[in-house]
């Protein structure tokens, strides 16, 4: 296939990203959740496979069909190639791969890549506008070693010494918490490189680690040790600086209030029908409701028995008082229905059409793309072949100036 320009692969469309070529040598999860929200905006994604392909794409159940619910919700807009780096031939259409991309992101144990001449500093040799990402588990240096699970790190980060019931043991999250940040934190990376890029013309290395995103992402836990001294524990659904904020039960299932003030605390108040407790010294401010949540509690409680989660929740939503219900996943998908969010969309169409949620971003011109289903292992792997082993054709004078 004859393409217009050296770095623009087969397909493609329309997009923010549009135009954007990238060379996608991650797997699993954080890697891929970033490019698909790449390949989203527009960028034409192509997704290198090992033979044996993702590893996701064997983790099941829960399964569409033959085909693992979790490979299909992080790799949605990519084109699939399936090449054996230790095959020559192979490696070459690899490297190759690299040299034309904008974007090359890669999730192997540090220094992995060198051997088959994907590091970054072979890739930039000869593609000095490269923008280069690498995630990896703890970093290049004494932790390179050390394999990137999230699971891992949501234990030695400290994640689960916070999670759970304070007599109970730690709990990890529901989902790879930082799996996913670390993903947002390549792509804010590789967005801001290229915006340098299109500034001065010079690629860069934007390196991502599991443990820095959970550091980061553990916001003020990590404060109140770096900048207090303090090292928070474990308090189940409590907030160790607000109250109220955490579940109540209520006529039938658990409602979530979080009056996080002393304003929305008086409106809670005037909906229990209580209006007195916000005039109460004890319960005054909120460092007062803090220090007394446990005589607190229970006049909230004994309030909150009278209705049901979902009357409550419109109670107080209608007076201002943030409140959640404890919804399943399926009643969350209904809710963002309900809120007129349009959490599902369909990618592909006829039989190849994924129910996928919905790209997280608005933009009021230049909306996500939803295209291209999770490709099959190699689906795309004849044309991307050819096309790599086709003559490049004549650069355009932005690329020069790129270079």
């Amino acid at each position: 296939m004859e393409m217009p320009t050296e770095s623009a692969a087969p397909g493609g469309g329309g997009g923010p990203l549009s135009g954007l070529l990238v060379a996608d040598f991650s797997r699993v999860l954080a890697g891929p959740y970033a490019t698909m929200l790449l390949a989203d905006l527009g960028a034409e994604v192509v997704k290198v496979e090992s033979p044996g392909g993702d590893e996701t794409r064997t983790w099941m159940p829960p399964t569409r069909g033959e085909t693992s619910t979790y490979y299909l919700g992080v790799n949605r807009n990519k084109r699939s190639i399936a090449l054996d780096l230790r095959a020559e031939d192979d490696a070459l259409a690899a490297r190759e791969l690299a040299h034309r991309a904008d974007v090359v992101i890669e999730n192997f144990k540090p220094g992995a890549l060198a051997k088959y001449g994907l590091d970054h500093r072979s890739v930039a040799a000869r593609n000095p506008g490269v923008v280069y990402a690498s995630i990896s588990g703890f970093g290049p240096g004494a932790g390179r070693h050390v394999p990137g699970y999230d699971l891992m790190v949501q234990a030695i980060s400290g994640l689960m010494s916070l999670t759970g019931d304070p007599e109970g043991e730690p709990y990890r999250a529901g989902i790879s918490v930082f799996d996913v940040m670390a993903g947002n934190h390549a792509t804010i990376g590789i967005l801001a490189a290229l915006r340098h890029r299109d500034a001065t013309g010079e690629g860069q290395h934007v390196e991502v680690n599991l443990l820095s995103s959970a550091l980061s992402g553990l916001v003020n836990h990590s404060s109140a040790y770096v900048a207090g001294g303090t090292v928070p524990y474990r308090m189940g659904n409590a907030h160790p600086s607000v109250f109220p904020y955490e579940p109540f039960p209520t006529a039938d299932r658990d409602l979530i209030v979080a009056a996080a003030n002393d304003g929305q605390f008086r409106r809670l108040c005037e909906v229990l029908g209580i209006p007195e407790t916000a005039d109460d010294p004890r319960f005054a401010r909120n460092q007062d409701r803090t220090a007394r949540r446990e005589e607190l509690r229970p006049l909230l409680v004994e309030q909150l028995a009278a209705q049901g989660a979902a009357e409550w929740f419109d109670a107080l939503v209608a007076a201002g008082v943030p409140a959640a219900p404890i919804n399943t996943i399926d009643q969350g998908f209904a809710t963002a229905e309900r809120f007129g969010l349009d959490p599902v969309v369909e990618v592909g169409e006829g039989e190849r059409a994924v129910p996928m949620a919905r790209h997280p971003i608005t933009f009021s011109a230049t909306p996500a793309r939803y295209e291209l289903p999770p490709p099959e292992l190699d689906e795309h792997g004849p044309e991307l072949r050819k096309w790599l082993t086709a003559p490049r054709a004549p650069r355009t004078t932005e690329e020069d100036a790129r270079d």
